[in-house]
This record gives structure tokens, sequence and C-alpha cells, in this order.
């Protein structure tokens, strides 16, 4: 696997590497860390400052990265062949992404502090924005969670199913896992009286659909991972997968890619578990 992970003070981030590098097997790590001068660009602190401050000022933060690295590339097992470290002033999302695409990267990881969606919305959020915009699979971490055994699958439809498989299959974890795989049939509100008599039908529809689906992705995983079980639960699908992500070391969610105006009005499950799961939680595309 060739893998991005990006690094900053944070101890969220430094989980971040210990969980990808037990995760799974590395051809090649990239560890980078973007020194964001933005803050010290406005006016009021550049006028001040003066030219030969600022460049001090730009020349220690880039120092001060480099030692991060170092420090980061600490934590990296000896077993990886390849270590890249890049240290980079800009925007962070955009620097990790743009090296995410030039180093062909299967996987990005980020650390997360937790903030809420109504502070990403008006703040942004460095880590939400890279597994939204990731050209490739994403991993969000907020803890280490030590040993990762029980991981939690959630498949909501036959073309997710067929993602997820392939990137599991071409991406196999380094150690023995228990896999936990749940599809939610979401309730049907029903308004209208004259619906109702539709509603025993839909259901039932929806039951079959969703019995097949579990019953099909986790034959094909079982020829992976042989320790797979299958359930079906009924509700809003986040909060299921929430729910049942109490009892996990690691979530896997697949993402549709709802960008922009579409993602905003839609959401998506995805997104949803993004902000509540605790454990690490990884986005496959």
């Amino acid at each position: 696997m060739r893998a991005v992970v990006a690094v900053d003070w944070s101890e969220q981030s430094f989980s971040a590497v210990k969980v990808v590098c037990r995760l799974f097997t590395h051809e090649e790590l990239t560890l980078i860390h973007a020194v964001d001068l933005r803050p010290f660009e406005n006016p009021l602190f550049a006028q001040p400052l003066g030219r030969k401050s600022a460049e001090a000022l730009r020349q220690g933060m880039v120092a001060a990265g480099e030692r991060l690295l170092d420090q980061t590339v600490a934590l990296v097992p000896s077993t990886v062949p390849s270590i890249k470290r890049i240290c980079r002033i800009g925007n962070p999302a955009p620097v990790v992404l743009e090296a995410t695409r030039s180093s062909h990267a299967d996987l990005v990881a980020v650390g997360s502090q937790g903030r809420g969606r109504l502070a990403e919305l008006v703040l942004g959020s460095v880590s939400h924005r890279v597994v939204l915009h990731a050209p490739c699979a994403a991993l969000l971490v907020r803890d280490d969670p030590g040993n990762i055994r029980r991981v939690l699958l959630g498949v909501e439809g036959h073309e997710d199913s067929f993602r997820l498989r392939r990137w599991l299959s071409t991406h196999r974890f380094s150690q023995p896992i228990e896999l936990s795989l749940v599809t939610v049939v979401p309730t049907i509100p029903i308004g209208d009286s004259t619906m109702e008599f539709r509603y025993d039908k839909w259901t039932a529809e929806m039951e079959q659909y969703a019995r097949q689906l579990v019953d099909e992705t986790a034959a094909a995983l079982r020829t992976i991972y042989p320790a797979v079980t299958a359930q079906i639960e009924h509700g809003d699908p986040a909060h299921c997968i929430t729910k049942a992500a109490g009892q996990a070391d690691l979530v896997i969610v697949g993402s549709h890619g709802w960008r922009g105006l579409e993602h905003f009005l839609l959401g998506s499950v995805s997104h949803a578990v993004l902000h509540k799961v605790t454990c690490p939680v990884l986005v496959i595309r």
C-alpha cells in the first residue's frame, strides 16, 4: 500500500500514524506537514513584524515542521521499506490533497480533534476537507484504539458492496480481524393514510433486498476474512451504524461522492458517521 499521513503537533495526528502502520503493510509511507503562514499574512500581523521578522518567523516554522517530521518518523516501524517526508508551506488541506494525488496514494490519513458539524460549516476543518475531497480512500482518526480487531462494515447497496469488497480484497489488513457487516433498512415516513396499504409491501421488498445484500457480501468477504458476521438493522442508517460502532475498533463505510450543494442538501451516511463515531473511520470511494 502507498499511504499519506498528514501530521501536525496534535496527539490525533500521531495516533493516525500509529493506526495506519498497524492496519496495513506499506510499500511506501509519506508523512506531510503543511506550514500554514496565512494567519501571519494579515496586515495587522505582517506590517508590525516587518519583512526581516516575517522571514525569520517563516524559517522558524519550517524548522519546527522538520523537527515534527523527525519525531513522527520515529513512530514508523522499521518494517516500512520507504518513508518520504514533506514539509511544505501552504494551506494544509490543498497541500495534503496535492501530495496524495502526486504520490498516487491508496490511502490518506488525518487526525481529527472532533470539531462539530456546525463549527465545521462555519470555520472549516482540514481533516474533513481532506476526507471529503480525497481522490482515494481516507482514514479519519480521533484516538488510537490500540489493537484493532473488531471492524464494522456498513453497506448501503450492491454498488457500495462491490466497491468495498474490491478495496478490501486489494488492500488486506496486516492482522486477523473480526468483520461485522451491517446494512440498515431505513424507516419510511408515512404522512398520508392512503399510503399505508403499500407500506408493508415496500418494507417486505426492502427486507428481501437487504437480506440478499448482506448474504452475498458476507459470502464474498469470507473468502478473504473468515470471521465475518452479518446483520440487518432498521431505522436511520447513520444512527444505527453509530450505535453499532460502540463495539468496534474501526468503522468502514463507502462514499457516494456528494459534492457542493448536493452534499449540503442531501448529506450522506458516511459524512454523518464521521462526526458521530469516536473510533477510526475508513471511508472508501
